[in-house]
């Protein structure tokens, strides 16, 4: 990890840790909704490193998937006590995203909250300012999706290319109900579920 990145590499570590203990005494973050005036989400996910992009969209495509876009984007983690809170910049269109994650291993459920952003560099250098910056991410994503099921097939800037799958989870649904999709799609891609990753891009970047 570079020197210049380990201060806020520390502080966030510390504000982890204080938020698990705090987590372990209560509900935990990440099971619940976040409530805002902001569109409120959950989704059951999984990462895991890929080979080969063209060889997975192939395999996709076989059941059911279609890729919807290619995506451009800039990810810009800022300090918060805990949760993480990104700007994603994207094409032509910004969001600020909150999200909470249950520490439930690779397979993962998540809480999160989008608001869209009208104004995302004067958005980011306010955030800056007053947060400060915790990590950047720049990737390119080809969107592909079934139903509520959307695969990601990622070229991440300095790490190398992933595989990312996203069940979109309805309100007042059981988040089981989308498991065996999410599994299907890692058959199909030949995942071995050994290697699915339970951090995120930035973390992985970090701990460089």
């Amino acid at each position: 990890m570079s020197r210049e990145l380990m201060p806020a590499w520390n502080s966030w570590q510390r504000r982890r840790l204080w938020h698990k203990d705090q987590a372990s005494h209560g509900p935990r973050v990440g099971t619940t909704h976040v409530k805002s005036g902001s569109m409120s989400l959950q989704n059951l996910e999984a990462k895991f490193p890929l080979d080969d992009l063209p060889l997975a969209e192939e395999r996709a495509r076989k059941i059911g998937y279609e890729r919807r876009a290619i995506l451009n984007q800039r990810d810009t983690f800022f300090v918060v006590p805990n949760g993480k809170l990104k700007l994603r910049e994207e094409n032509d269109r910004a969001k600020l995203i909150f999200y909470a994650r249950e520490e439930s291993g690779p397979l993962a459920l998540s809480s999160y909250d989008l608001v869209t952003v009208a104004e995302p560099e004067a958005t980011r250098a306010m955030l800056s300012a007053a947060l400060g910056v915790l990590a950047l991410v720049n990737k390119v994503r080809i969107l592909m999706k079934r139903d509520t099921i959307r695969l990601h097939l990622d070229r991440v800037e300095g790490l190398g290319t992933f595989g990312e799958v996203e069940a979109v989870i309805a309100t007042g649904d059981d988040p089981k109900n989308s498991r065996g999709a999410v599994d299907e799609v890692l058959r199909t891609l030949e995942v071995d579920r050994r290697g699915l990753i339970d951090v995120s891009y930035f973390e992985l970047l970090l701990a460089r």
